[in-house]
């Protein structure tokens, strides 16, 4: 939900504002749920909240970290960052069924794995964007899976990490700690196609009174109502600007246009992450039954 880096005071207002204009699924992570604590002890609003945190990720080592005892000690380190006895959703970024059963958790939830892994979860987290259809691909079949069985999918990223927004013109605008950098969907070789896609969403918005990062939002939230958008933001303006996506809506001509501005451009061709992280995404994982390790 936010910048690890980022002043508790300034979070506190979008915290108060999303709060306030309904916003009440909090996705967060365990490198920074003690900035929800801090807002859930001073308002005292925690029933008023669904909150989704994960964890597993190293990012020193780029590996997932399942193993039962780290589970438990990372959930219990959320659990005391929050300053909660329950999480209501919680993705592995097993030994999960261990916090199910003793009541520390209400859901649990993947990111970013295969269609085989779906089948034993309850919700799942993927980016999902007009920039990214990955999920939407037969052979990785994320999203016709999670429709089969009735999961919710939580996108994230549906703004293509802000490059839909057209305030990016090429890879050079990326700061030097920018990690979009080492990302080849963002390379500027990718870049012409990117700029093709966002004058597209532009072109629409026109249309309708928006921008082209509004449209963008309006296309995910017409895909249908078992995907929740995670609109990450870091300040309240910018929060009541993605809001208004809500008032867009799209006919049936100007999706299909979205769809052709997308074939057109390629932009969902090549791999989003590094190689390194492309091993990681959409990774199976055995069933429980099937594990070597039992506590």
């Amino acid at each position: 939900m936010f910048d690890n880096n980022q002043r508790f005071g300034s979070s506190d207002f979008v915290l108060d504002a999303a709060y306030e204009r309904g916003c009440t699924f909090w996705d967060t992570a365990d490198v920074y749920n003690e900035l929800i604590g801090k807002w859930l002890k001073r308002t005292d609003k925690r029933n008023g909240v669904f909150i989704a945190t994960k964890f597993g990720y190293y990012k020193d080592d780029r590996i997932i970290n399942g193993d039962p005892k780290y589970v438990r000690e990372a959930a219990n380190s959320s659990l005391k960052k929050l300053g909660v006895s329950c999480i209501d959703l919680l993705y592995l970024h097993a030994d999960m069924t261990h916090l199910f059963r003793t009541g520390k958790i209400k859901h649990i939830g993947l990111s970013e794995v295969s269609a085989a892994t779906i089948t034993r979860i309850a919700a799942v987290e993927v980016g999902y964007s007009p920039f990214n259809l990955e999920i939407e691909d037969a052979q990785i079949g994320v999203l016709s899976v999670c429709r089969e069985l009735g999961i919710t999918l939580i996108a994230y990223s549906p703004l293509g990490r802000g490059i839909l927004t057209s305030q990016v013109k090429s890879a050079a605008d990326f700061l030097g700690s920018d990690f979009r950098r080492v990302f080849p969907k963002y390379s500027d070789e990718n870049f012409p196609s990117i700029l093709k896609l966002a004058e597209g969403l532009k072109e629409i918005g026109k249309h309708h009174r928006a921008t082209g990062g509004l449209v963008a939002l309006a296309w995910l939230f017409a895909q249908g109502h078992d995907i929740i958008p995670i609109l990450g933001t870091k300040e309240v303006k910018y929060l009541e600007e993605n809001l208004g996506a809500l008032n867009v809506k799209l006919a049936p001509e100007d999706l299909k246009h979205i769809r052709d501005y997308i074939e057109m451009s390629k932009v969902t061709k090549g791999d989003l992450y590094p190689a390194w992280g492309m091993d990681l995404a959409y990774a199976d994982t055995p069933e429980l039954g099937k594990t070597a390790v039992q506590t």
